[in-house]
């Protein structure tokens, strides 16, 4: 077996959470492939503990755990009636106690105590109770990662209205392609953002985006960055924050079955409008109790820094930090500011973090920076939590020297489609470099072959066996779910398909190989992108890369890497033989790329991930409007940069014939 790169405490195994779970299950010691096991193969059992043990405050007795086990459609606790809501801070946490500290890139911060939440979300709720907004009704947010958005998601919540929300760094005509889906009743809208060291004015976007929302009754206004909003005929009642959050008033949250809906979170839309993925009350609170509660090991007294956008899956785990008792930390800016980096790991010391999330990006940027957070003191981190993309082995080492040698490195991989993780770490599991530790609870997962049978040691497609209670209710304007069972049903029926090549290991880790609809197939031999990209960003003189299995109509195969520079490097023959050593060695002989090529840029969706599949067609000779909306990528201009390559490309082949 590989030795594994860090082994947990067992002092800290026996203080957790997840070892307090064990025992009030009946369950000996605190095993984790045990628990797993159980927790997999007796669905009521594990999903009824988990009710029991989070003390769930349910306005009617649920008469099941389980009532039907399918998926799609799988039935879980009917008769239960609750809200999401009720079940925050603003139930357990004393009225004094910190519930959110906001941050942003210039360091500064203020917080809100549980009292002052409870308060505001009541002021909201009657607010919008009095603009019409009921149960069933859509609130929408054009906002950034601050207490606002919390408290506007909360307020309707309460009320059993369906919250959406979106990053300001959204296009109005981005964000109405949402919205718009939805017919909201309100909108709220920040006016503006931080970002690198400057307040980006978002109101005139705001009224855009209101103008091309017909059904809004009302639009909440937010001064956020300090610009005042003009006087302006909106085409709604527009109605002050502070008017809004400013009243005297009782929370009273609203019971609603436990498959009623509690948001819609949208897929990347790279290509016609963004899916919306329908998630219920009951299932989301269940999976981020357990996920947070369990998983994470939060509980009153830490604190979670995650860096996220509202549009981002993360920032609904960040809001649901407070269902455990925790503090939860927002933060609007950059992740790393030009004049201030480091301004993160600053943050984490100053207000004593003790679980810190990012991206592999981010933790591999800092590396190559030279950037040292230990000059802080970060004594309080006990998790570092990582996710987006796979995390290469590369970095492990780099932070168990910079950040601490006993800090848990936790590589998750997930979904907005779940809005939770497949795969992670535990208070109780080993880590591996480059792997994840092992399936999270709850998770039937495994790795499937061609033949939909399950193989341990190679790659296979990711799968999920048995039902989830926050798989999605359903697609947003998809009344038939064809589209929802298509998009994971349909490769192996009564199964869900999640399109990630994965590596289920006989230790019981899993490692991530990248998109399976990106898979690099040469001469009949697949591989994950991820594996090459991790080999190659790992050279210092390459800033990010992505490769490309493109198949030609010829019947050939053109598999060409693009890379960014660092600063100061040349992309010459020395250093491109540097590259497919690398490859060949650290990665795959067969897969060494038949070009390799300087770019720009690497286009991602506002999520972060690489658009590989966008890539590909448009090498190919796909329209740039039939591949991928322009308003859902980070860098718009890279697109038409891979268009040209491609036709470049295309012409020079049909001049060679």
């Amino acid at each position: 077996m590989t030795v594994p790169f860090m082994t947990p405490d067992p002092q800290a195994i026996a203080d957790s959470n997840l070892a307090d779970f064990a025992r009030h299950a009946g369950m000996a010691g605190c095993d984790y492939a045990a628990l797993h096991r159980w927790s997999v193969t007796d669905l009521e059992g594990f999903w009824g503990a988990v009710w029991e043990y989070f003390d769930i405050d349910a306005d009617t007795p649920y008469e099941r755990v389980l009532a039907e086990e399918t998926m799609p459609g799988a039935r879980w606790f009917p008769g239960a009636t609750l809200n999401y809501a009720a079940h925050h801070a603003l139930r357990n946490a004393a009225d004094d106690a910190v519930a959110i500290i906001a941050l942003d890139e210039t360091g500064s911060c203020y917080e809100v105590t549980t009292a002052r939440l409870r308060a505001q979300v009541a002021s909201v709720a009657a607010t919008l109770r009095e603009l019409g907004v009921g149960k069933g009704d859509r609130v929408v947010g054009y906002l950034p990662n601050t207490p606002h958005a919390i408290v506007a998601f909360l307020a309707a919540a309460s009320l059993g209205a369906v919250w959406s929300v979106c990053g300001q760094d959204y296009a109005p005509k981005a964000a109405a392609n949402r919205f718009a889906q939805l017919e909201p009743t309100v909108l709220i809208a920040a006016d503006g953002y931080l970002f690198n060291g400057t307040g980006h004015d978002r109101r005139d976007a705001a009224l855009e985006l209101a103008g091309a929302l017909p059904t809004l009754k009302a639009t909440l206004l937010v001064n956020h960055v300090g610009l005042p909003w003009p006087s302006r005929a909106y085409p709604s009642l527009a109605v002050p924050w502070e008017d809004a959050v400013t009243r005297t008033e009782e929370l009273a949250c609203t019971p609603v079955p436990f498959d009623h809906p509690l948001w819609v979170v949208f897929s990347s839309g790279t290509t016609g409008l963004p899916k919306g993925i329908v998630h219920g009350h009951g299932g989301v609170l269940l999976e981020h109790l357990k996920t947070l509660g369990l998983h994470s090991d939060l509980g009153p007294g830490d604190r979670l820094l995650w860096y996220t956008t509202t549009h981002w899956m993360m920032w609904n785990l960040v809001a649901s930090t407070l269902l455990t008792g925790a503090t939860t930390c927002t933060y609007d800016g950059s992740p790393a500011p030009l004049t201030r980096p480091d301004i993160l790991w600053k943050l984490a010391a100053r207000h004593r973090v003790t679980v810190f999330g990012t991206s592999p990006q981010y933790l591999l940027g800092m590396a190559k920076s030279g950037i040292d957070p230990s000059v802080y003191d970060l004594s309080s981190i006990r998790v570092v939590g990582c996710t987006g993309s796979a995390l290469p082995a590369s970095a492990y080492p780099w932070v168990r020297d910079h950040v601490g040698d006993r800090v848990l490195l936790a590589s998750i991989s997930g979904g907005t489609d779940v809005v939770s993780g497949f795969a992670g770490s535990a208070p109780n599991t080993p880590v591996w470099a480059g792997e994840l530790s092992a399936p999270h609870l709850g998770v039937a997962l495994a790795a499937y072959d061609a033949e939909g049978l399950p193989v341990v040691d190679r790659v296979g497609e990711l799968v999920v066996t048995r039902p989830m209670p926050s798989m999605p209710l359903y697609f947003w304007n998809d009344p038939e779910g064809t589209r929802y069972r298509d998009a994971y049903f349909s490769s192996y029926p009564g199964v869900w398909r999640h399109g990630d090549w994965i590596t289920v290991t006989g230790h019981g880790s899993v490692i991530v190989h990248g998109r399976s609809d990106s898979t690099l197939n040469r001469n009949g031999v697949r591989l994950g992108s991820a594996d090459i990209h991790d080999v190659v960003e790992r050279l210092p003189e390459i800033t990010e890369a992505l490769v490309i299995g493109a198949e030609q109509p010829d019947g050939g195969y053109w598999m060409p890497l693009f890379v960014v520079l660092a600063a100061g490097a040349t992309l010459d023959d020395a250093l491109r033989e540097k590259i497919r050593d690398a490859i060949r060695t650290g990665a795959s002989p067969r897969h060494v790329p038949d070009e390799i090529l300087e770019v720009p840029g690497v286009p991602h969706t506002r999520t972060g991930k690489k658009l590989e599949v966008p890539v590909k067609r448009l090498l190919q000779g796909a329209p740039v409007e039939q591949v991928v909306n322009p308003g859902v990528v980070d860098a718009p201009d890279l697109i038409e940069h891979y268009a040209r390559l491609g036709a470049e490309r295309r012409s020079r082949k049909s001049a060679e014939v």
